[in-house]
């Protein structure tokens, strides 16, 4: 297995790009926006040499889904914009939802200051 393919924590913050998509579901279609977007993100999992990981969740009041993607650069964004069979998955969101989407780099990573109890 390669090691850039876990998902781990590091001490100080590493060049990694990321994708959040906040996708506001029409009423009633959470599932269904969360379903689109699953296979949105399992095409590029499966395809895509950029894509390194990504969360996939569900906001508990049935409103959003979010997904955070980890990719290897921002250049990956415009790859998968390129593929047509990704543009047309991507597009079924917006049957069901509308969605903000930014590209972010690391600028912190903070972790815990304290001991974890033993």
């Amino acid at each position: 297995m390669d090691i850039r393919s876990v998902a781990a924590f590091a001490p100080t913050p590493t060049a990694t790009t990321f994708i959040v998509n906040v996708i506001h579901a029409h009423p009633g279609k959470q599932d269904e926006a969360f379903a689109i977007i699953q296979d949105v993100v399992h095409y590029v999992a499966e395809r895509k040499e950029g894509f390194l990981w990504s969360n996939l969740a569900k906001s508990t009041d049935g409103l959003t889904v979010v997904n955070i993607e980890a990719i290897q650069g921002a250049g990956n964004v415009d790859e998968f914009f390129s593929d047509p069979l990704f543009v047309e998955k991507f597009r079924k969101l917006d049957t069901v939802s509308t969605s903000e989407f930014h590209t972010y780099t690391v600028g912190d990573l903070v972790l815990p200051k304290r001991r974890a109890a033993v």
